[in-house]
């Protein structure tokens, strides 16, 4: 009996997708994290936070953060329950359904490859600073043929790679703390601040926290919660990790907190060293403020570093869109062809089809290169919050039917339950409908409700068989020693 209930667990495990090679451990998993949230929305997109809310921007990465927390603990505890790599997007069609997990998978591609679309974007307006005379879709087409390679090597290669990327922007990040921090304390005078003497005044003195109200504090939110994006990527890694239960819980209580703190302090410093209304006028607000403080070396040194960070938000987007596509092939919701493994354990074709994803970017950048970066970004909002809100519906679901079947009690369980994900998901409705009332994001809308609609004629014309049937996945709560929540 139990070799034959062995047997079905191998058989569904297979299916769902564990032909991959697990060869990423903790170390690699909690950096992909961060290679993916800490990129181009700190590096880049603050600069469009800042103007819009001034030092406000502060609360709202608080405030966004903390909702991300919630989400992330509700994905780990469904990670750690069913470690596969379709991730979300399976446990919503186990949860909610089969269209729900339909949904839910096509979406989060979407917001990758959009959100890619702004990283590459990004990354060829960096390479500008050294060699303006270049067109930018240059720099873009360059990038996708390298990183599509490394990601087609196997997935030891790409976590060492993602590691030793997102190693030098955390180490670059600690570095502005401590510099902005020294600069504040001692009162040193930046090369080109007006006049005006770096010191914690800076966050009051030029209109006080609010100086765009309260509606500059909701317009951020739309970038806010941008930059956040990505960091569902610690879910998708339980599939290939060589011990979820141990590293999916160790990842998701670290950095969801590092990535708060990463953005406050890190805005904070910048915002006492300069006003708030002269960060960002021209590139990145971190090579623009370094560039006053009169160290010649210093706009190049991180220059380099950004363009790094971009790099690694790449490639954990390509990694995390393959890999979920990669579920819905297992599923029955997106081509056979997209399961097909390489003798490394890499799903070969799904890293093509992102690969052919970004050329759209090389379009965009020769085409519109001047608005392409808040277009993509308020659209790949609108796909990260919705995939939010797919993975907080799933994990309710989960947890009324922990209780009505009297299952054994999750290993790593969300804590505050249920009031944190009822706030979570309500604060998630608000931001889609700020989308909403700014004219600057509000095409988010549109292009999302298109897109949902497309997806629900897809589903109807082209899933068959077993991709009308909710997934069936293993609980492996009880096969394992408890983890403790913290």
């Amino acid at each position: 009996m139990q070799q034959t209930k062995l047997a079905v667990e191998s058989s569904v495990l297979h299916a769902a997708g564990t032909a991959l090679s697990r060869g990423l451990n903790v170390r690699h998993i909690r950096f992909m994290a961060l290679g993916s949230a800490i990129g181009t929305g700190l590096f880049y997109g603050s600069a469009s936070a800042i103007q819009k809310a001034g030092p406000a921007v502060l609360l709202a990465y608080i405030i966004g953060g903390a909702a991300v927390f919630m989400v992330m603990r509700a994905l780990g505890e469904m990670a750690v329950r069913h470690p596969v790599s379709g991730s979300f997007g399976q446990y919503a069609s186990k949860y909610l359904g089969p269209f729900a997990g339909f949904v839910t998978g096509w979406t989060y591609v979407f917001e990758m490859a959009i959100v890619a679309i702004a990283d590459v974007t990004a990354f060829s307006i960096y390479m500008g600073f050294w060699f303006p005379q270049v067109d930018r879709w240059i720099w873009v087409l360059a990038i996708i043929l390298f990183l599509g390679a490394m990601n087609l090597l196997s997935v030891k290669v790409f976590g060492e790679l993602e590691f030793w990327f997102s190693l030098i922007k955390v180490v670059a990040i600690i570095a502005m703390i401590v510099g902005g921090a020294a600069i504040v304390v001692f009162g040193f005078q930046t090369g080109d601040g007006g006049g005006v003497a770096p010191g914690l005044g800076n966050l009051v003195n030029h209109g006080g926290l609010f100086p765009n109200g309260f509606e500059g504090l909701l317009a951020a939110f739309a970038v806010v919660m941008f930059a956040f994006g990505g960091i569902e990527t610690i879910g998708i890694t339980a599939g290939e990790a060589t011990n979820p239960k141990k590293v999916i819980p160790q990842a998701v209580n670290t950095v969801p907190v590092r990535v708060l703190l990463f953005y406050v302090l890190t805005l904070g410093a910048l915002m006492s060293i300069f006003p708030w209304n002269e960060i960002g006028s021209s590139g990145s607000p971190f090579v623009q403020i370094f560039d006053g403080l009169g160290i010649p070396a210093a706009p190049h040194i991180l220059n380099a570093v950004v363009i790094t960070a971009a790099l690694s938000a790449i490639n954990s987007d390509i990694f995390g869109a393959g890999r979920i596509l990669f579920g819905l092939a297992q599923q029955g919701h997106a081509p056979k062809s997209f399961s097909k493994i390489s003798r490394h354990g890499v799903p070969w074709m799904t890293v093509l089809m992102m690969g052919g994803i970004l050329l759209v970017g090389v379009v965009l950048n020769a085409v519109i290169p001047e608005d392409v970066f808040v277009l993509i970004a308020s659209i790949a909002t609108f796909a990260t919050v919705w995939v939010w809100v797919m993975i907080l519906a799933s994990h309710v679901a989960m947890k009324r039917e922990i209780k009505r079947k009297g299952l054994p009690a999750s290993e790593f369980g969300s804590p505050l339950w249920p009031v944190a994900s009822i706030l979570t998901m309500a604060f998630m409705a608000m931001v889609i409908v700020i989308l909403g009332v700014f004219e600057d994001t509000r095409v988010a809308l549109y292009v999302g409700g298109t897109w949902l609609v497309l997806l629900f004629v897809a589903y109807k014309m082209w899933v068959r068989g077993g991709g009308l049937r909710r997934a069936e996945l293993v609980d492996e709560t009880a096969q394992m020693p408890m983890v403790k929540a913290t």
